[in-house]
């Protein structure tokens, strides 16, 4: 049974962290709404990309068509960009993409591929360090945050194409956390080469496929240009929506430790309590037991 003093101790120990833990949700909260508004708006922008590019390929010349486009006409080496958290406490955020790259990495060998991983946030890459860190092209760290650069985007954008452009990989897929709720974060698979179209969220109330368009000037030149620019603006979607995950994701997480703390803080005060009036009741009974003596 421990002492008086030690459940004292323990319940100002574990308030000094409710009292961190309520800090650290109130934090995360006041950030989501700034993130999550960023990543709601940038989907549209994402999702007209696609449909862009898909109207783009329907007229133009498939078999001639960009390798950004089409692909190499392999799909030996597949690249996946893997994108988590640089901190944690964000309850199971970077727990599941672990387990998603895993999961996919396992499928793609069985099935006799090549898998380079580029790894975009710190957490997952130390979780999958000692057993994948062998496959990691690159990783990249305090690049999510409160505040999300298109030229961070553009510059991983950039590695991507450098590295299709020499050969390095036939597909390139990200893998991220989209932002659903602040308490639902969906791990969502993106295929970013060969271009993913035609998968938008407003295909299929207003799909620009459907529309005839004259372009000048042609359609494989402006696919040319198009193309890699998509790659960046997937890229920046992706990082949008893990970065507010990552802040709905912490946010929960310390609501769920704030409350838990209470509850044993309540259960250590119940106890201290009990402890306190058992040595109490002890002490009054040697007294009287004492004065009757004499």
């Amino acid at each position: 049974m421990p002492s008086l003093k030690d459940l004292k101790t323990r319940i100002n120990s574990v308030k000094s962290t409710q009292k961190i833990t309520s800090a650290m949700k109130m934090v995360a909260a006041a950030k989501l709404r700034r993130a999550q508004e960023a990543a709601e708006q940038g989907r549209p922008y994402a999702d007209r990309m696609r449909q862009v590019i898909a109207s783009l390929a329907a007229k133009s010349d498939g078999s001639n068509g960009p390798a950004l486009l089409v692909g190499n006409g392999k799909s030996d080496t597949h690249l996946l960009v893997v994108m988590s958290a640089d901190r944690g406490l964000c309850g199971g955020f970077n727990g599941s993409i672990t387990r998603q790259t895993r999961n996919e990495v396992s499928r793609l060998q069985s099935e006799g591929k090549t898998v380079k991983l580029l790894m975009v946030g710190r957490k997952s890459a130390d979780a999958l360090r000692r057993d994948l860190g062998d496959l990691y092209i690159d990783r990249l760290e305090g690049i999510q945050g409160t505040s999300v650069s298109f030229a961070d985007a553009g510059s991983i954008g950039k590695t991507i194409r450098d590295g299709f452009e020499a050969g390095d990989f036939d597909i390139c897929t990200v893998i991220y956390n989209r932002f659903v709720s602040a308490i639902t974060q969906e791990v969502t698979l993106t295929r970013l080469i060969p271009a993913e179209v035609g998968s938008g969220e407003a295909d299929s109330a207003d799909d620009a496929s459907t529309v005839n368009y004259d372009y000048e000037p042609e359609e494989d030149e402006l696919l040319a240009s198009l193309l890699p620019r998509n790659i960046s603006t997937q890229v920046y979607n992706a990082l949008l929506e893990s970065s507010a995950s990552e802040l709905a994701a912490r946010m929960t997480a310390m609501d769920n430790a704030t409350r838990n703390a209470g509850d044993l803080i309540d259960r250590l005060t119940l106890v201290y309590n009990r402890s306190r009036q058992a040595t109490i009741t002890k002490e009054l009974i040697e007294i009287i037991s004492g004065a009757e003596a004499v």
